[in-house]
Order: C-alpha cells, then structure tokens, then sequence
C-alpha cells in the first residue's frame, strides 16, 4: 500500500489487466475498489499510451458493485434523470453539484450512523440534508444561470436578480441562449442606428 502522501500509479494492459507498482503486483477490480475505501489515491494509465483512464475505470468500480445482490446504491429514478442530463445545457453544472453533494454527506456521515446518539431520526437528517442539496444546487445555478436559479425558487428567489453587465433588463424566458443573441443583436443594431445619427 503508498503511503498517504503518494499517489499510485496502476497500469491497465492491453489484456485488461491491471498492474500497481507501487506493490510491483497485480491486482483485480475488487483490490482498487478496496484501495478506494481505505482513502488510498491512484491513478489508473493506460500502459501503452500513458493516457489517463482513471474516470472510466471507477465506473467500471461502480458497475461490478451495482451488479453485486442487494447493493445497489444508485436508484432507476436516479440513473434515469442523470442519462437526461448527458447533452444537455445542465450537464456542467451536475458533476460539481453531486461532487459537493458527496462531500457533504460524506462530513455528516457519523451523524447519519447514529454516532450522536440517535438524536434525530435518519429520516429527518436525510430531509436536511436533501433540503441543503436544493439550496447548493440554486446556488450553482445563480452562477451559470440566474434567470434559472429564480425559477429553481429558494430562500433568494423573490429578490430580483441584477441584469448582466451592458446587457438590457431581462425578459421572463430570456435564459434561452437564441433569446439573448437576438436581445444582443437588436442592442448592436441601435448603436449603429446612433453612430449613423451622430455622424
């Protein structure tokens, strides 16, 4: 095993296999997965182009464990929902909320163990949390888009977000992209109007 400050580098061959030299062995989807949970950092590269595969490795991880009985963590609700978002406008926005998401729960999981007593019940620290989600995802939505995050609602929704720098006040529905490339193009077709004016 590296040591906590080192990152190991494992080597996928061509024949699957996959190859950890930080212990010159090896090792199998089940030993990266056993790596994963006792907070050991590596990187998977491909051992001919040096190409890092890491991503699609752990999904692979995650697949082998879904398929084992009575241990799926992701439900058919959810799988549904995050295929949607492939392709579309949301898709940058998911990969922080849900980074941010696990973080979180991952602090508060001694308390979702009962490690303080039992003094609330699962449920309702799920709901707090579920709730802290929403709010997180409002507030990553006000930075890509705050027409968006109104509409998302939350503790901010009623105050009227500021319109973006040189731009006119926005009209509802303006978070379309053509929206704003006609607002835009009218805008640039008035100055010229004015600079025809002047001269």
């Amino acid at each position: 095993m590296a040591r906590n400050n080192e990152t190991t580098i494992i080597k996928k061959y061509a024949n699957r296999r996959l190859y950890n030299t930080g212990t010159s062995m090896y090792v199998t989807l089940e030993n990266l997965a056993a790596m994963v949970k006792g907070n050991e950092d590596f990187v998977v590269q491909d051992a001919k182009t040096g190409e890092d595969i890491t991503h699609s490795v752990l999904t692979q991880i995650i697949f082998e464990q879904e398929n084992k009985g009575g241990q799926n963590l992701m439900p058919i609700t959810f799988l549904r929902q995050l295929i949607r978002f492939y392709g579309d406008q949301m898709q940058m926005v998911i990969p922080a909320y849900l980074e941010h998401s696990m973080a979180a729960f991952s602090r508060e999981q001694e308390t979702f163990r009962g490690a303080n007593g039992g003094a609330q019940s699962p449920m309702a620290l799920m709901e707090a949390q579920v709730r802290r989600n929403t709010e997180m995802f409002r507030e990553a939505m006000a930075v890509f888009n705050p027409f968006m995050a109104g509409a998302l609602g939350g503790a901010d929704a009623k105050k009227p977000a500021a319109p973006p720098p040189a731009a006119a006040p926005a009209q509802p529905g303006a978070d379309d992209l053509a929206a704003l490339r006609d607002q835009l193009a009218e805008m640039q077709r008035r100055l010229e109007a004015l600079d025809r004016k002047k001269d």
